[in-house]
């Protein structure tokens, strides 16, 4: 059986979501590539990969700036691709290289060129305004060299098809594997010993804990849980703590939301937590909260689902797709501070009971996991 490569390029991942699909993709290349494929990744830093099969190549100055990552892709890159030679040129990272080979697939997992700020989001994020439209050149720069382009949901393919017209596109929902925490299927339990619909029995705590995985960018629209979590905390009788995963000081958003509730003792600005931490804190959660205004998947919402969390989620298309079938969920408004700080006060006194979700998947292209992802890539070669 004659050799086939496959490169998969992923120099600008590091950490968070990100660096959970890069191991992913590289493990599930691993178990499901025949014995005749050879796997090459460049990457960042080795140091934080080890997974058999993969030769891993270390492409250290393309995050020194946009400047010298985009050398890479659209020069560097085409000469390494004439070394191999390569099968299937699998980008995980938006932006589409100019390479030589049979076969060229993109990864389009950033949806910040979807996203309109407001002019007040836009004063405490400039440069993500900046940006975004820098963002969305790129994902149009040598777009149809691609055999194949890759998203997360449906509603992205159609925003796509919308700014570059007939792609070929997969829509790809990350798989179980992608879920890093412990699965665990006990839940905390509140003080009360009236247990009712939404909870499990387990050891009772006194306060409800809320969290909120997110970094400090002003789509993730942390303000609106910690208005709720300052109206709940006017009210006597419900005790609760909103745990998120920032501390206040890493940018000018940031800063802002310390300042503005900083002083709210139900809040605890923990900042960012390391794999293991995380894992504790989920465990910890008696709910998850994601108002977040944009997300291409939203990773902390299957995080929740595979421990059986509660969770209270953004009225959107992306959260919807998300979450999938389940039945411990509700969906808000984004902003309603209202609506979420009576969900809120809801779960703290036990009265809260989820509603059924349902989604019925894409059509067809349409991959449920990385094994069935990676059937697609290499069909035909």
């Amino acid at each position: 059986m004659s050799a086939k490569c496959v490169v998969i390029s992923a120099v600008n991942f590091t950490e968070g979501g990100p660096l959970t699909v890069l191991r992913e993709c590289l493990a599930s290349a691993s178990q499901v590539l025949g014995s005749e494929w050879r796997i090459i990744a460049l990457v960042h830093d080795g140091r934080l990969l080890d997974v058999p099969r993969v030769e891993l190549i270390e492409v250290r100055d393309a995050k020194a700036s946009w400047l010298s990552r985009l050398r890479h892709e659209w020069f560097g890159f085409r000469q390494r691709s004439l070394d191999w030679p390569v099968d299937l040129w699998f980008s995980l990272h938006d932006i589409t290289p100019r390479v030589v080979a049979r076969r060229q697939a993109v990864y389009c997992h950033n949806p910040s060129p979807f996203y309109r700020l407001p002019w007040r989001e836009a004063r405490l994020e400039p440069a993500l305004w900046l940006f975004n439209r820098f963002y969305a050149r790129l994902y149009g720069a040598f777009i149809r060299r691609n055999g194949w382009v890759v998203v997360q949901q449906q509603w992205i393919r159609e925003e796509f098809r919308s700014r570059f017209g007939n792609l070929p596109l997969i829509v790809a929902h990350p798989g179980q594997a992608s879920v890093a925490v412990a699965v665990s299927h006990g839940v905390p339990q509140l003080a009360s010993e009236d247990v009712r619909p939404g909870f499990d029995s387990a050891a009772r705590q006194v306060r409800t804990v809320f969290l909120y995985p997110a970094l400090p960018r002003v789509f993730k629209n942390v303000e609106t849980v910690l208005a709720a979590a300052e109206m709940l905390t006017e009210h006597a009788g419900v005790e609760f703590e909103l745990r998120l995963t920032l501390d206040g000081h890493e940018n000018a958003y940031a800063r802002h939301l310390l300042a503005r509730y900083g002083h709210l003792p139900t809040v605890k600005f923990m900042g960012r937590q390391d794999r293991v931490e995380m894992q504790k804190q989920y465990q910890e959660a008696h709910a998850v909260l994601f108002p977040s205004k944009l997300e291409t998947w939203g990773l902390p919402i299957t995080e929740a689902k595979a421990i059986a969390r509660p969770l209270l989620v953004a009225d959107l298309p992306y959260a919807h797709e998300t979450v999938g079938n389940y039945d411990r969920v509700q969906f808000i408004g984004a902003t309603d501070v209202t609506g979420w700080a009576g969900a809120m006060r809801a779960l703290s006194k036990q009265t809260w009971v989820g509603a059924h979700a349902r989604f019925d998947e894409p059509a067809s292209p349409f991959a449920r996991d990385w094994a069935e992802l990676w059937s697609l890539l290499i069909k035909g070669l």
